[in-house]
């Protein structure tokens, strides 16, 4: 039984690029391979910014977390655990001044948890805890960033495999609709052409 988490961050809801493929990609799997589908939605209930009590909480022994700090970490154990739990992993976000969404970033801030999700060897070189799952990412922008003159400003792709990477998501398959803001004969194509690509990825699962 394949176990598949859903997490979306577009402001813009299901009328979000990101969203709808990301979706699209998640109720795909769970339609060839089987198993369960979560999804969570940081739009519609965004992680809140960490605090003092989230940070020293983090790294306190359970039995030494004063009540303030075990409030601020249940959050975190519990996005912790809903990755933990997935075999699959398919990320949505959509560009957002060359980054990524601010409540992913908060919810990357609450899973990113010394000696839980990450550690360092002998070494001294981090290690990630979270291995052996698929991650689908699917990224949405207006303008092209993949290739050309612009690639130097995707503040997004790179900054969310670098994310996933420390935690040790590693097998990541990106998939893109960009170029939708220069007309509607360009959006059309932009997302014809991912909608091919998601076909691809899904029959290749049959």
């Amino acid at each position: 039984m394949t176990r598949t988490l859903l997490i979306t961050s577009s402001p813009r809801g299901s009328e979000g690029l990101s969203t709808r493929f990301a979706t699209e990609v998640a109720e795909g799997l769970q339609a060839r391979l089987g198993g369960t589908l979560t999804k969570r939605d940081l739009a519609a209930n965004p992680p809140p910014h960490i605090t003092q009590a989230y940070i020293t909480g983090l790294v306190a022994a359970p039995e030494a977390r004063t009540p303030e700090q075990v409030e601020a970490v249940v959050l975190a154990q519990e996005l912790v655990d809903e990755v933990r739990g997935a075999d699959v992993l398919v990320l949505g976000s959509g560009m957002i001044n060359f980054g990524l969404p601010s409540q992913l970033k908060a919810w990357f801030d609450h899973i990113t948890w010394p000696r839980v999700t990450f550690g360092y060897g002998p070494d001294g070189k981090p290690q990630g805890l979270l291995t052996g799952k698929k991650v689908y990412l699917v990224t949405a922008a207006g303008g092209v960033f993949s290739r050309g003159d612009w690639t130097a400003f995707d503040f997004q792709t790179g900054y969310l495999l670098h994310l996933l990477g420390f935690i040790g998501l590693t097998d990541v398959e990106i998939i893109r609709v960009e170029g939708t803001v220069f007309g509607p004969e360009e959006a059309k194509a932009a997302i014809a052409a991912t909608e091919a690509q998601v076909r691809t990825v899904l029959e290749a699962l049959t």
